[in-house]
């Protein structure tokens, strides 16, 4: 009897860690250890076509997307490392779920119902990204499954009452999709017990081309936005809603990333080129196409859809020469970031949508990356 139990043991055991149907496949791996004994683990999501991502329960990142070019030659697009360790050092947020507030708040400080808190201050006085041990330093329960669209990997974390200065404990549930139409998508929900404030993302570092090939200036890029934000220095929102009209901000038409990134404004001289977030021209609820960035080289074409108001478009302007998974340098303005979310530093301003949260009320978010060739 203790015989077949251990065959049937290591039969589920094998049937968890790989997983395959026409609608594409799972494969389950070790990624290695952190510090506390906690074993990290990867799943490879291969959709029908072929295009596979890999995805870790710590932090959520994304460490490899491979999607073809125009002939059918996949490369990996994404920046990363190889190793767990190289994550554990020092990362500028390399392919993960950012939370519970993406982008900055103001001083680490806002105010609900008349009570200000006060957050961890990671980015000069401000909160980056959550603070110190945000969404993209923990880990996940995970649970990778098929669905129908492709496989998918479902995330849950608890992040609990006070956890880096926010309020209420908030569960937020995480799920990548790799659908047959070439889309990583994500679907973000969350629930809280005490008001809160919430904004959440996905930060990749993208490069159509593959993150070694060198800068992505000639990426051709779309923004479906009419307005951004100005910045301070400190690169937290002034509180002004700016027309795009006659500035470098303007991308309702194509321009390569590198055409005006130079340029003497005063906004890309704080934000060291473009470190922005753009008012999504956003008709009614439901997914609005923001953006979109082409490569020429390869011909990929990546779209970023949203049910957000904003995008932040980073052009990697504080990459340093990291060294990434092919041993080679990342180097300023490898790679760019568009990260759908509601505006930075919103609660600190009433003219912005609101990043609050209630009891009762489910916050929902959905971004989708297509990919296509042309």
């Amino acid at each position: 009897m203790l015989k077949c139990g251990l065959i049937f043991s290591l039969l589920l055991s094998l049937l968890i860690s790989c997983s395959s149907s026409s609608n594409g496949s799972i494969t389950k791996s070790d990624f290695g250890q952190l510090p506390d004994g906690s074993k990290v683990s990867s799943f490879k999501l291969v959709n029908s076509n072929g295009v596979e991502a890999s995805i870790l329960d710590y932090g959520g990142i994304v460490t490899t997307l491979k999607v073809p070019d125009r002939i059918g030659n996949m490369a990996d697009v994404v920046c990363g490392y190889n190793k767990l360790e190289d994550y554990l050092k020092w990362t500028p947020y390399y392919g993960s779920l950012v939370g519970r507030f993406s982008n900055r708040i103001a001083k680490g400080k806002f105010s609900l119902d008349g009570k200000e808190y006060t957050l961890v201050q990671n980015n000069e006085d401000n909160c980056l990204h959550g603070g110190a041990v945000g969404f993209d330093k923990v880990m996940w329960k995970a649970r990778a499954y098929i669905s129908k669209d492709g496989p998918a990997l479902e995330l849950k974390y608890l992040s609990r009452h006070m956890e880096e200065g926010f309020p209420g404990n908030l569960n937020v549930t995480a799920t990548y999709f790799l659908t047959n139409d070439n889309e990583l998508k994500l679907v973000y929900k969350a629930t809280t017990d005490k008001k809160t404030v919430v904004n959440l993302t996905h930060h990749s570092y993208f490069n159509l081309s593959g993150p070694s090939t060198g800068d992505i200036l000639d990426h051709e890029v779309v923004i479906n936005a009419d307005k951004f934000l100005p910045v301070t220095e400190t690169h937290v929102p002034t509180g002004e809603i700016k027309s795009v009209e006659g500035t470098p901000f303007d991308f309702r038409k194509p321009h390569k990333i590198g055409d005006r990134i130079e340029n003497k404004n005063l906004q890309l001289k704080r934000g060291a080129g473009y470190d922005h977030n753009w008012v999504v021209n956003k008709q009614g609820p439901g997914l609005t196409f923001a953006a979109s960035a082409y490569d020429a080289k390869s011909g990929r074409f990546m779209e970023v859809f949203t049910d957000k108001p904003g995008l932040q478009l980073y052009t990697g302007n504080f990459l340093e020469k990291d060294i990434g998974k092919e041993g080679k340098p990342y180097k300023r303005r490898y790679a760019f970031c568009m990260e759908p979310q509601d505006f930075p530093d919103a609660p600190n301003h009433k003219n912005f949508p609101s990043s609050e949260l209630k009891p009762g009320e489910t916050y929902e978010h959905t971004i989708i990356y297509r990919f296509s060739a042309k």
